[in-house]
């Protein structure tokens, strides 16, 4: 990609505006500063809406739950800007967007550009209930700040009611309940994430929650909000609560988007090369619509951040999004759940094969179409779940003796040989969970991580669902040969 003329007829970098410093934008900042190190190519300004750096909102029920510090899940120190050759402005939420003048402002200045990526990401919704309002008794878990104002009021003891059986509500549940919190969880649909999972894989969840202390009001929803005392449901009961967390959703943030004039449908549209309706505009993770990028999970954003980091140092002019095919893994202390493709199918045209064991806190789904692993159920099968990816991923055939696999027993020789460190590409993704890639444990060993744990420290790659952890000592074992 050219860049454009400077003073005395040469070459000058191209500026490159981050509306956005969560985790897509200071992603997309260090791919494109590993391709340009030395900002020959683009000058690089990050603009965050927050006052502290990017951290990894993957593991904010970590930090409710007590098992990391909000200083842990920071994914830049303070030093990084000045190391990575950023000029990176906090607490500067861009306000206003000027397509004609190609400028973006903010309450502490404005800014030129020559591309702009919009990562603004998405805002938690706050459910149409009378007197839930945010304050000191009602927090939308959704920020680093958030988990802060939780943790403040969530003692051992206190009634806490959380509003979303989805994904963060079941994390945020369970961060709670391990801090001795009475939880309960009200949730309008008939079973726990009913988007990922099927009802009889709900059912487990809920009765595995329910042991480990989380309680569930199923298909009623919050009426009203009592300040000092809790909430009425529509149906009449009552939920006591000294604390509601918000766990109802998101909406991707699109208003300087729509007020600029770009396109927009639920998030911003964009193409295969994450451009919006203006050419010199992209968008990426939370805040962006592509056809082929699961809502909500921070792989697709990853995926993004990669090809638009090629297109914007002209690394690789040919890169283009195609759609992420993602695994979405329930991260709560003592569950282990995993979900990918058609999980939910019922069988027409494929092979389906179930493990229901309530009372062990197990359930297990697979979905095999043509030999192929299409879909996939696994709770409290963290075995199989390995494998299982593994066979999805690389489309590899699935061995004969399917239950073997359903239940982590059999690991096939060519899975065996494709996940060899060595032949494994760099993109290869390693950790799910925290998305570290190999190219990144390559990095991290590079840099003086030089054992597993060590690895484990710089990049957190098995500290959510720990399935990775083989794999990730495996790596260590291969760079340490080297």
């Amino acid at each position: 990609m050219r860049g454009f003329a400077g003073e005395g007829g040469h070459v000058s970098a191209r500026h490159v505006v981050i509306a956005g410093y969560g985790m897509a934008g200071a992603r997309l900042a260090d791919e494109i500063r590993r391709r340009d190190p030395e900002a020959e190519r683009v000058r690089l300004t990050v603009l965050g809406a927050e006052a502290h750096p990017a951290y990894n909102r993957v593991l904010l029920s970590t930090v409710v739950a007590g098992g990391l510090s909000p200083e842990a899940v920071r994914l830049h120190d303070d030093e990084w800007a000045a190391r990575a050759k950023v000029e990176l402005r906090l607490g500067a939420p861009v306000t206003g967007l000027d397509r004609s003048l190609r400028r973006v402002e903010t309450a502490t200045g404005s800014y030129t550009y020559d591309a702009l990526v919009l990562a603004t990401g998405a805002s938690p919704w706050l459910p149409p209930v009378e007197g839930l309002e945010p304050g000191p008794e009602v927090v939308a878990f959704r920020t680093l700040d958030d988990c802060r104002r939780i943790v403040d009021v969530a003692r051992p003891g206190a009634p806490v009611a959380v509003l979303g059986g989805g994904l963060l509500g079941l994390e945020a549940a369970r961060g709670l309940a391990g801090r001795g919190a009475n939880v309960t969880v009200v949730h309008p649909s008939v079973h726990l994430l009913e988007r990922q999972v099927d009802a009889a894989a709900g059912r487990v969840l809920a009765r595995r929650l329910t042991g480990l202390g989380v309680s569930f009001r199923f298909e009623v929803t919050a009426a009203r909000h009592l300040p000092g005392d809790g909430l009425k449901l529509d149906d009449g009961s009552f939920v006591p609560a000294d604390l509601v967390v918000v766990a109802a959703g998101v909406r991707p943030e699109t208003g300087l988007a729509e007020a600029a004039g770009l396109a927009v449908d639920r998030g911003i549209l964009v193409d295969d090369l994450l451009r919006s309706s203006d050419g010199r505009i992209h968008a990426l993770g939370d805040c962006a619509q592509h056809e082929g990028a699961p809502a909500g999970l921070v792989q697709p954003a990853w995926e993004q951040a990669a090809v638009l980091a090629d297109l914007l140092t002209g690394s690789d002019p040919a890169a283009r999004y195609r759609g992420t095919a993602a695994v979405t893994r329930l991260k709560a202390r003592d569950i282990d759940l995993a979900a990918l493709g058609e999980a939910q199918a019922t069988g027409e045209g494929a092979e389906v094969l179930t493990l229901d064991d309530p009372s062990g806190g197990r359930y297990g789904k697979l979905v095999v179409r043509e030999n192929r692993v299409t879909g996939a159920i696994l709770l409290g099968l963290p075995d199989a779940a390995a494998t299982v990816t593994q066979l999805h991923d690389r489309g590899i055939p699935v061995p004969d003796d399917r239950l073997a696999v359903l239940l982590g027993r059999a690991l096939p020789a060519d899975t065996a040989t494709a996940a060899s460190p060595a032949e494994l590409p760099s993109s290869a993704l390693i950790c799910r969970c925290n998305t570290v890639t190999k190219g990144r444990l390559v990095d991290a060993w590079r840099g003086g991580a030089t054992d597993a744990t060590a690895l484990v420290r710089t990049t957190r790659a098995t500290t959510g669902c720990g399935s990775c952890r083989d794999t990730v000592g495996a790596v260590a074992d291969w760079l340490a040969a080297q």
